[in-house]
């Protein structure tokens, strides 16, 4: 029998790799009817999380030959099942959620770097220029304010227009 190598493969080992794709696809397709399309969002760092590892397990029984798709179908099953119990908790518990997620926090307002909270966040004042500039801000009095969003990503909201920024935009957003 021909084995495996990093230039040939053998028929079998094809098959069941194309296999596994439809497969695996259908129960990530099962998985999310179920658990709804959050399944996949970025919504905090653990959905990101829960996303990668998601998203492993599926290369792993893809690539790994020796690997079961009832395995790999059980382990994408308890990792959603662990999401939407972790999100029930904690929209259910303000303590909890407190605990347990990353709260967002401002980075810019009224045209201001913070810069202490740039440090407290890890973030570069070069970062955030780049985030400005990918926001088509052309004067930083133009910018409302910054966001480092839970799950990491930057959010500038601004106006070359005389108006004030909401506080319901601002809610929950850390100082």
């Amino acid at each position: 029998m021909l084995m495996e190598n990093w230039l040939i493969v053998t028929g079998g080992i094809l098959l069941k790799s194309l296999v596994s794709i439809l497969a695996i696809f259908s129960i990530i397709i099962v998985i999310t009817r179920v658990a709804g399309l959050r399944t996949f969002a970025k919504m905090t760092s653990f959905d990101f999380a829960s996303t990668i590892a998601l998203g492993t397990i599926l290369a792993s029984v893809i690539m790994n030959v020796e690997q079961s798709l009832l395995k790999g179908a059980v382990a994408m099953a308890g990792i959603v099942a662990f999401q939407f119990l972790f999100s029930l908790m904690i929209r259910k518990s303000n303590k909890l959620q407190k605990i347990l997620t990353n709260s967002p926090k401002l980075l810019m307002r009224n045209g201001e770097i913070l810069y202490e909270n740039l440090a407290s966040t890890n973030v570069s004042e070069s970062d955030l220029i780049g985030k400005l500039r990918e926001a088509n801000v052309i004067e930083l009095s133009e910018v409302k304010a910054v966001v480092l969003e839970t799950t990491g990503d930057i959010s500038v909201l601004h106006t070359s227009e005389e108006k004030d920024l909401e506080d319901f935009l601002l809610k929950g957003v850390k100082e």
